[in-house]
């Protein structure tokens, strides 16, 4: 995809001793809904007096805390340009058009319903700053293991305790700070221990999930390259992984972002906007993108 996001749009400062980067010339990101649309569970609000919206977590094994105030700019702390350039803008998907992704979601939408729809041209309005982050594929998988019948709290609590318990530390200006943990990591340290951390009956799951990866039977390379076909059944081999989890963890993880994950507020959504049906495999290849729309809206305006 083109790069919606140049070089020279990047400033390098120091902030309190803190290497620091304002990006601007941004377009639909807004660090607000990105970080608030259950993606992702590694990520908390600051309280600030230098930005509206300040976020702070670990991805990738490395510390980063974002600061926004307006919706086309936005500061990356604990950071370089050359950590930008290798890690951060594929993770924030500022290496994609979201403009072109919008075009193409609006016009298959249309196309579905006959020109009919209403509905998502309101929650693209509405969730205009989302972008689908990239993040490491073990760490989706192990993550929408713990997700099955849980809520947003719970799950970021019980991925703090594993990641506190059995991840790398991360030092950084701001503190003190936890890797995810690595398959090796968890398959080591047994089902019992994954389970003390509260983590009910997905505790065989992940451990399973440990296990396989370890072993190199769960190959996340192979998982890239496969159809989305191929790549729900080599992900559903993991006990306790049906097509929901396996969705989520294509479209988070693996950046099949055809994925359309379908959980209860989508069925909610799928009821109550297209009682009629709605032709999901129409929906092309950023499907999952534009069931990010639909869930940020409902969850906010049901």
């Amino acid at each position: 995809m083109i790069s919606a996001i140049k070089t020279e749009n990047i400033t390098e400062f120091s902030a309190d001793g803190v290497s620091a980067l304002r990006i601007d010339g941004l377009q639909n990101f807004k660090i607000a809904q990105i970080f608030d649309c259950g993606q992702c569970f590694r990520f908390d609000l600051v309280e600030s007096n230098r930005h509206q919206w300040e976020i702070e977590g670990v991805a990738h094994g490395r510390y980063i805390r974002l600061g926004q105030d307006s919706p086309d700019s936005v500061t990356v702390y604990n950071t370089t340009v050359s950590d930008f350039e290798s890690v951060w803008r594929h993770y924030l998907a500022l290496d994609a058009d979201y403009s072109e992704i919008r075009r193409d979601i609006a016009a298959r939408f249309f196309d579905a319903t006959g020109g009919k729809d209403t509905v998502m041209p309101r929650a693209m309005e509405y969730g205009d700053g989302i972008r689908i982050l990239r993040q490491d594929p073990w760490e989706a998988v192990c993550s929408f293991i713990v997700s099955q019948n849980n809520n947003i709290p719970r799950i970021k609590k019980i991925i703090a305790a594993m990641s506190k318990a059995f991840g790398e530390p991360v030092e950084s200006a701001f503190g003190t700070y936890y890797a995810f943990p690595t398959p090796e990591s968890l398959a080591n340290a047994g089902e019992a221990a994954i389970f003390n951390l509260k983590t009910g009956f997905r505790a065989k799951y992940i451990y399973d999930a440990a296990c396989k990866a370890a072993r190199g039977e769960l190959d996340f390379g192979k998982i890239f390259a496969a159809s989305p076909e191929e790549a729900e059944k080599l992900l559903c081999a993991i006990k306790g992984v049906g097509p929901k989890v396996a969705a989520c963890a294509m479209l988070f993880g693996f950046d099949k972002t055809e994925a359309f994950p379908i959980d209860v507020w989508i069925k909610r959504v799928l009821a109550k906007y297209y009682p009629d049906g709605l032709d999901i495999s129409a929906l092309g290849k950023y499907a999952g993108i534009a069931q990010q729309y639909l869930f940020y809206y409902e969850r906010y305006n049901a």
